[in-house]
């Protein structure tokens, strides 16, 4: 594609185990693409698979050349890690990503796109109102969401089937750190992030590649790696133990006086447990609050992102020009 013309929509396929699925996601997606944009590419990225999903993606794509792009990867990175490596490659205006196994139906994706334009979003979430889901598996999709909600202050469900503008996704593409997840990315980057209901069909071939433990250490980077609410919690619990002990000092001081104090003693040992181990606390607490913000500037957390920027004329030499050019930090 030339400059003058370039692509409309990126679609992202991180591949896990989906060799049979692979043919009819292709025709399918190739079906809907045709008609719903005038320009399209399909990136897989091969996350290690152990099955024949290699070879089924190399035979896709010298029957497609022009349109898909197939990624290998030396061994199993995790799913985020994997979007990650297909938006470094994306070229289109809009990138959509979605899962391998057609529990995300292609049809679904004009939704999102028409969603994303009309409600001026950069990022919309394909969310479902019923998952054909495990239970096991729908409830550690929800303590995964609740984690991520509670975190970056946000109401939106984030799912794996999404919607994203390129200036959007080109903001979080410099965060090369451990432990990714995409949609916290996002949500530091924008406040733009909404969501439309979608069909979500049963997975027929295989199961899942996300076991409760992945999900439960999903949950535990959200809170480790973008947050510092446990080192908050620290702070906030030796914070209260102290309060406590000083008011049961006052407690034990005031039964002194009336001379209604039972054991000899056992005041002043309750006390001093209380307030130190609270002092204790609130010490590691400060540490960790300085520690956090540390993590914050290592995970490259944006000071800001520009949408636009407008500037007044100051003259038409370079220099002014490059002053007044849009930045992404």
């Amino acid at each position: 594609m030339t400059d003058a013309m370039p692509l409309e929509v990126s679609v992202v396929i991180p591949v896990y185990r989906s060799a049979e699925t692979l043919p009819q996601l292709v025709d399918r997606l190739v079906a809907v693409m045709s008609h719903a944009c005038a320009s399209y590419e399909i990136i897989f990225v091969d996350d290690g698979s152990p099955d024949d999903s290699w070879t089924v993606l190399s035979s896709l794509h010298h029957q497609n050349p022009t349109v898909i792009s197939v990624v290998q990867r030396m061994r199993n990175f995790r799913h985020h890690n994997a979007l990650m490596a297909g938006c470094h490659r994306a070229s289109g205006a809009t990138i959509v990503t979605m899962d391998d196994d057609l529990q995300h139906p292609p049809e679904e994706i004009a939704k999102l796109i028409s969603s994303l334009n009309s409600q001026k979003m950069d990022v919309m979430y394909g969310v479902y109102e019923i998952k054909k889901h495990a239970a096991w598996r729908n409830v550690g999709s929800w303590l995964s969401i609740r984690f991520f909600q509670l975190v970056f202050n946000v109401s939106v469900k984030p799912t794996s089937f999404r919607a994203m503008r390129r200036d959007v996704v080109a903001s979080i593409l410099p965060y090369q750190r451990n432990y990714t997840i995409i949609d916290g990315l996002l949500a530091w980057s924008t406040q733009r992030i909404g969501s439309v209901v979608v069909e979500h069909h049963p997975r027929s071939v295989g199961k899942s590649g996300y076991s409760i433990r992945k999900l439960l250490l999903q949950s535990i980077n959200v809170l480790t790696n973008f947050s510092l609410a446990p080192l908050q919690v620290v702070s906030c619990a030796g914070l209260l133990l102290s309060i406590a002990g000083l008011l049961l000092a006052f407690y034990f001081l005031f039964l002194y006086f009336i001379s209604a104090l039972g054991v000899p003693g056992y005041a002043s040992l309750i006390v001093t447990i209380l307030v130190t181990s609270g002092f204790q606390l609130l010490s590691l607490g400060v540490m960790g609050e300085y520690l956090g913000r540390v993590l914050l500037n290592i995970n490259m957390k944006p000071q800001y992102v520009e949408r636009i920027a407008m500037c007044a004329e100051v003259g038409e030499s370079k220099e002014s020009a490059d002053v007044c050019a849009p930045r992404k930090t």
